[in-house]
């Protein structure tokens, strides 16, 4: 496995060694020792989720606030996603700055959000198979979602997913808050 840190300081894309043959392929997904040498700390994951969803559907940008934060290590089981990682860090040089990653069941790759990130995806592919471990339990009474267009952060979705005409959107992820209210609520 490689850790590669990308330009937000705190996030980190995971990509694994390979062993393909005619049988099809192995790798390692995960080691704890590994992942806390390469992420400078502990974490503890207490729970891990899984949703599917079809060609164009945006989650996000979720979190829970506070206490109730939670780091995240995503993948992408079944096809292809753009994964989005917002930085609400407090005090942090890149607050309200974003990093765009691609995860795929081609590639393999693995997205460490730590805390204090807003996080959402948007899907390429046919359908998609989304895991993730979560070092926090759920707490609905933290839960915050980011406007996905708010243009103080200005995801340049038309980029990332060029051939995505229309969005298939909850309506809470519809009607997130913008930064700025985040701000004044935090």
């Amino acid at each position: 496995m490689t850790f590669e840190k990308l330009s937000i300081d705190g996030l980190l894309l995971m990509k694994p060694r390979i062993f393909r043959d005619n049988r099809g392929y192995f790798f390692e997904s995960f080691r704890q020792k590994d992942f806390e040498d390469a992420v400078g700390q502990k974490v503890n994951f207490v729970q891990e989720n899984e949703s599917r969803s079809s060609f164009g559907v945006l989650r996000g940008l979720h979190l829970q606030k506070g206490d109730d934060s939670q780091a995240k290590l995503v993948r992408c089981v079944r096809g292809r996603i753009i994964d989005i990682a917002v930085d609400l860090r407090k005090g942090s040089s890149t607050f309200g700055q974003y990093e765009a990653v691609e995860l795929s069941e081609d590639n393999h790759f693995e997205f460490f959000v730590p805390r204090h990130f807003a996080h959402g995806y948007i899907v390429l592919s046919e359908e998609a198979v989304f895991q993730y471990k979560v070092d926090n339990l759920y707490a609905p009474q933290s839960e915050c979602c980011i406007s996905y267009d708010d243009p103080d952060i200005d995801i340049a979705w038309s980029e990332l997913a060029p051939y995505v005409e229309t969005f298939n959107m909850s309506s809470k992820d519809q009607n997130g808050i913008s930064l700025k209210e985040y701000i004044d609520q935090n």
